[in-house]
């Protein structure tokens, strides 16, 4: 059996790598460009209107919010992600031993320590 030389297990490598990215490119573009050229295009002002459940919309779309809404996503998302850094914990609990438990039993004062800190705050209230 002949051993086939390096240098064309890489050409052999690269031609792959090579077709590879041609046919992700052609699944990209492809649909993009048939989409293009093969589509109806029938445009009115009924279709660039906001649809809102069939009712006529009303006013306009740049609305303010409350900060609350944000507040109220920031602070879920923040205990959110540190919830999740008690899932590793957990898996790995007594292999920490004693020193992990101190460690966890302080993450979770801290996380405590700032939910009674907004709640005192009025974080929480809809007024």
């Amino acid at each position: 059996m002949e051993r086939v030389p390096v240098e064309w297990q890489w050409m052999f490598a690269g031609l792959l790598i090579g077709i590879t990215i041609l046919m992700a490119s052609a699944m990209v573009l492809l649909p993009t460009i048939l989409t293009r050229v093969l589509r109806l295009r029938r445009d009115n002002a009924q279709k660039f209107q906001a649809y809102e459940c069939g009712i006529t919309p009303t006013g306009g779309a740049r609305v303010r919010f409350s900060i609350k809404f944000y507040l109220v996503a920031m602070l879920f998302i923040l205990f959110d992600i540190e919830a999740i850094f008690l899932y590793p914990w957990a898996v790995v609990h007594r292999w920490l031993g004693v020193f992990g438990l101190i460690e966890m039993g302080i993450f979770v004062l801290i996380l405590l320590v700032g939910y009674v800190y907004i709640w005192k705050r009025g974080a929480f209230q809809w007024d």
